[in-house]
């Protein structure tokens, strides 16, 4: 009888078997640690400086973007401050016009009262001196009929017609100062 021992036993694998299988696990080994993982830590690392490189290149057009938003902002302030300042000038210089025109305006009604007095004073001057002349040629006339003789001296016509007009001033102004 053969003991049991040599028999084959299949969960046990033969020692050559080991060797050859321990000897191809190693040149596999070497073979992935010499060409295979270098390739793979290549694109890894390419991998992650294209990540890290458009996470960059995202945050520089995000601080970008954010500077061009604020660069907005404060031209629109700008903008703003510009046309309320704009609106202010225009109103004060519509104010400044309508002042201009209301000073213009009222010289240019006293100017025309003015005139109109001026007017009004030259008109009675000339009236009074009409009237003065009218009263004088009556009052000749009617003193002439009076005293009976002709008064016809030029000298002597002036002088009773200032005489008389003085006296009616005179009581003019008398009858006015009574009345005030």
């Amino acid at each position: 009888m053969i003991l049991a021992a040599e028999e084959y036993n299949p969960v046990l694998p033969h020692v050559a078997e080991i060797i050859i299988g321990l000897i191809a696990f190693l040149l596999l080994f070497w073979v992935l640690r010499k060409f295979v993982v270098p390739r793979f830590e290549k694109l890894y690392e390419e991998r992650a400086a294209k990540i890290e490189g458009g996470i960059e290149k995202a945050e520089k057009a995000q601080a970008e973007a954010e500077q061009a938003l604020e660069q907005y902002k404060a031209q629109l302030a700008e903008a703003r401050t510009e046309a309320a300042k704009i609106r202010d000038d225009a109103r004060l210089e519509a104010e400044q016009i309508k002042e201009e025109l209301r000073v213009e305006a009222q010289e240019e009604a006293r100017r025309i009262v003015t005139q109109g007095e001026a007017q009004l004073q030259a008109q009675r001057s000339q009236i009074v001196a009409e009237l003065r002349a009218e009263l004088g040629r009556n009052s000749i006339e009617l003193a002439s009929r009076i005293v009976g003789e002709a008064l016809e001296d030029e000298a002597r016509r002036r002088g009773t017609v200032d005489r008389f007009l003085a006296e009616l001033d005179a009581s003019g102004n008398g009858a006015a100062g009574a009345r005030n």
